[in-house]
């Protein structure tokens, strides 16, 4: 090659480089000018929650927002749930979703746009209402990612889909979509992205996990019949409470000594009732156990041995065939969250590309579980991927790493994301992760 040939080729190379560079600029520039709307809008939301399946308002304002940007979108799929589309010529058709609900919790942030809302819980019960839980994050920027996809449409092509998703807390939301013809109705996603807010993480940045990143969540309630009695007189009954408590210790031995120690996996007996009085022995004890995998295989191995502890032990116990315990699997069952790890790569390389390797950090799984699962669990599976986004103020975060101070976690009446480098990072990481799949080449 030639020296002329030579500087031809680095005064090429510098130009796309600049160009990459002044593009970069100006999606930072745009975020950067968008987020004070961005930030009414979230502080809206944060204020105004409304719990499973009772996201009327917040369902509007968001198909407000998104037709606004030039979205089509459809209302009442899956209840609450909605979808925007933008169809943008030949190309592959990327689904980008939200969750839309919050949590019957009191917040004591003491932020000024603190949430205030009261409901009513489906059993009757009036709850405070708050988003614990960073979906008001989700939502934000959302509606951030949609506006900049159609300022760059003339870059990209393909089917843009976004989705807000209700009732995820109760891990019936996505099943619910599904259900109502999400897939069937409207295009079938060749990839799925979403992200959440983490608590574990400094505001600005983002972290993956690929492969196994959140578990299986099943949930079984246990009812023990025994012969109830005075409580002198133990021998003339089959007490009920004893049966519950050798079944609990025995259920310990699951995961120490059936699941193999590399395989995560979690029994836990969260709730045990029975019984009125004193001196009383009573006829029943209910059992409500939360069951964590991540291998559909491990799953079905943990179910099946908490039934046969547990038939197991009343038979033992000498409880007739007719007052063998219930055991029902609840059908709020959660998928566990594989992140296709070719996906992870590529979209963790241009994110780290566009943020900087420093503001990239190691993820690790969790037990928690998330319904965005089911979207790829379909035949063919489709390949997914929820990244996390640091939230936490990054001198609240440095100071509890320095002195071993716990963080408040999700869920928790104090979980109060840092807004702007959490909007900002999220709206900058999912636009990018969409231009990586949508891009013109």
């Amino acid at each position: 090659m030639t020296m002329t040939n030579k500087f031809g080729v680095a005064l090429s190379a510098l130009t796309l480089l600049g160009s990459l560079s002044v593009a970069q600029d100006a999606l930072t520039r745009t975020i950067e000018r968008d987020y004070p709307s961005l930030e009414v809008l979230y502080h809206h939301l944060h204020a105004n929650p409304e719990l499973s399946f009772q996201e009327t308002k917040t369902a509007a304002r968001l198909v407000r927002e998104l037709r606004d940007a030039g979205l089509e979108v459809t209302p009442h799929v899956g209840g609450h749930g909605f979808v925007a589309l933008f169809r943008n010529g030949e190309g592959p058709t990327l689904m980008i979703r939200s969750d839309l609900d919050a949590l019957p919790v009191e917040e004591r942030t003491g932020l000024p746009y603190a949430s205030t809302a009261r409901a009513t819980e489906q059993n009757g019960q009036e709850v405070s209402v708050m988003h614990a839980c960073g979906h008001d994050v989700h939502m934000t920027c959302l509606v951030g990612v949609a506006r900049r996809l159609m300022d760059m449409r003339d870059q990209w092509s393909g089917t843009l889909m976004m989705i807000g998703q209700p009732a995820e807390e109760r891990g019936a939301g996505a099943k619910a979509m599904l259900e109502d013809g999400l897939f069937t109705r409207f295009p079938r996603p060749d990839y799925n992205l979403a992200f959440h807010v983490s608590s574990n993480h400094p505001a600005g940045s983002v972290a993956f996990v690929p492969g196994w990143a959140m578990a299986n969540v099943d949930s079984v309630d246990i009812t023990i019949h025994g012969v109830g009695g005075h409580g002198s007189a133990p021998h003339t009954t089959k007490d009920p409470v004893v049966l519950a408590a050798s079944i609990i210790m025995d259920l310990q031995t699951i995961v120490a000594r059936e699941i193999d120690p590399q395989d995560p996996a979690v029994v836990t007996v969260g709730s045990i009732h029975a019984g009125t009085k004193h001196n009383i022995i009573s006829e029943r004890a209910d059992l409500q156990i939360t069951v964590r995998s991540y291998s559909d295989d491990t799953r079905a191995k943990l179910l099946a041995a908490i039934e046969r502890i547990t038939i197991g032990n009343a038979r033992a116990f000498g409880i007739p065939e007719d007052k063998l315990p219930e055991v029902v699997v609840k059908d709020e069952f959660t998928p566990s969250l594989y992140n296709d790890p070719e996906l992870t790569a590529r979209i963790k390389k241009v994110i780290a590309d566009r943020l900087g390797q420093d503001r990239v950090l190691p993820g690790t799984p969790v037990m928690g579980g998330e319904d965005f699962a089911r979207y790829g669990r379909q035949d063919p599976r489709i390949p997914s991927l929820m990244f996390r986004v640091g939230a936490i103020e990054q001198e609240m975060y440095d100071r509890a790493i320095a002195n071993g101070e716990t963080l408040p976690s999700l869920h928790t009446p104090y979980f109060a994301p840092d807004p702007e480098p959490t909007i900002t990072a999220g709206v900058e990481a999912m636009t990018v992760a969409a231009m990586e799949i949508l891009g013109k080449e």
